[in-house]
């Protein structure tokens, strides 16, 4: 059976082949040289993606012996998961209490454990393979309405008490004024078994581990055309790979390359913005612990400060597939919202980039075939998830399916209208969000 792929999001907001105008691509290190594919090749196993998923993949199934090709449409890290936030977060990306209404308690803890055993992994490969990536732990959730104050008390107890889960705790509202430097915000929570990182530097860490441990990454290689079976056959404008297995680990720009993914699975735009450097006084104003921030919004506000003193702060998403004409001063509306005394504060960067959703903002793991593999739809927690899901995915390739059968059962509906409909109906439903939001 071929499929044959089309995919807008690939091209029309960036330069082919390069990374965006970002604080993470002019701060990038250790960038590996790799080339794209040409004439015909074979292997073990084709990941299409070179994001946290595709590359934890790679690392993880080079590691147990097989023979892994990585192919990437334009560069390694080069999509959401060298331009996120840097985020990482405990748990699913649903409350581990309102995880328990959707599914039963078993596989809710079951769910739990595996995103602690892939936050876990997260700082591992950083410590395994001494990736410079800034990791520092701290993560505030600042509450924008008092009406949530008593949830998040609540909410607190769960994990202390259901879950053994200590590193969490309540903050009442003049600590969190005090934690943030703003009075924007009522209570919330501090976990210190979350924390933060240069996402693009961690992803270029896990490919470099990836290729000393054997796989092969090749830029510049999308995926155009696709013969399924046993074996798969995968096609590139220059090339071909022959594959016992695929994965694909394409998130928010799978495009039509794999239908199913596509009708579960919606990309959405979200924008960030990185301020000239700060002084220390006023970093310490800003964010006093120096963990990284994210609020009750339903269109979430998130920030933190970089290792060289610079606010970077993430506002906004589009439901449309281009970019805002002027990132910086879309952006900058909602961190001078927060913070008004950066308002002479330079905004010296500003970029986009494409993540994923699901209905259930749980992510969507799929076995396609015997040899076919998904995973995809972190909701923007995918620096921790998506680092797990390669791991799991390398599991399932070699036998050993139970964490993946886990998240496969996850519920992730399909949305309504499929890929036709999802989008408008999104932007129809976040306009309300956004709406009540400011109630």
């Amino acid at each position: 059976m071929a499929s044959r792929h089309s995919n807008p999001l690939l091209h029309l907001n960036d330069q082919d082949g390069s990374y965006p105008p970002s604080w993470y691509a002019a701060t990038a290190t250790g960038i590996p040289k790799t080339q794209s594919l040409q004439g015909d090749h074979r292997c073990d196993v084709a990941v299409i993606g070179g994001g946290f998923t595709g590359l934890s993949a790679a690392l993880h199934l080079a590691e147990r012996g097989y023979s892994v090709r990585l192919l990437d449409a334009h560069r390694i890290g080069w999509g959401a998961s060298g331009r996120n936030g840097g985020q990482v977060g405990t748990g699913q990306r649903v409350a581990q209490d309102e995880l328990e209404q959707k599914v039963d308690s078993s596989l809710a803890r079951d769910a739990w454990q595996i995103a602690e055993e892939a936050k876990g992994l997260v700082t591992d490969l950083i410590a395994r393979h001494q990736i410079p990536c800034d990791y520092r732990r701290g993560s505030i959730h600042a509450n924008h309405r008092r009406r949530y104050d008593d949830h998040s008390r609540r909410f607190v107890d769960l994990l202390n008490e259901r879950y053994d889960y200590d590193e969490i705790r309540y903050v009442p509202p003049d600590e969190m004024q005090a934690l943030v430097g703003c009075k924007g915000y009522s209570a919330g929570t501090l976990d210190m078994g979350a924390g933060h990182l240069h996402p693009l530097n961690y992803a270029l860490g896990i490919a470099r581990a990836a290729m000393t441990a054997g796989a092969v990454l090749f830029e510049n290689s999308e995926v155009t055309h696709i013969d399924t079976g046993d074996p798969v056959r995968l096609y590139t404008a220059q090339g071909s790979l022959t594959a016992r297995y695929v994965l694909y680990a394409c998130n928010g720009y799978i495009g039509s390359l794999e239908k199913s993914i596509g009708r579960r699975v919606m990309p959405i735009n979200n924008y960030i913005i990185a301020t000239e450097p700060l002084n220390d006084e006023t970093v310490r104003g800003l964010i006093a612990n120096g963990a990284c921030v994210s609020d009750s919004r339903f269109v979430v506000n998130y920030f933190r400060c970089s290792a060289d003193n610079r606010m970077l702060f993430g506002g906004g998403e589009s439901y449309g597939y281009r970019f805002p004409r002027d990132i910086k001063t879309f952006v900058q509306r909602y961190m001078l919202k927060i913070y008004p005394n950066l308002k002479d504060t330079k905004v010296e960067y500003g970029w986009g980039g494409t993540l994923a959703i699901t209905m259930s903002r749980l992510p969507y793991f799929q076995r396609h075939s015997a040899n076919i593999f998904s995973a995809s739809g972190y909701s923007g927690s995918g620096v921790a998830l998506a680092t797990g899901a390669g791991a799991m995915l390398a599991e399932a390739i070699d036998g050993v399916a139970s964490r993946f059968d886990v998240m496969n059962r996850l519920p992730t509906p399909s949305f309504p209208g499929g890929s036709a409909l999802r989008s408008p109906l999104l932007a129809l439903a976040m306009t309300w969000f956004a709406i009540r939001d400011r109630l």
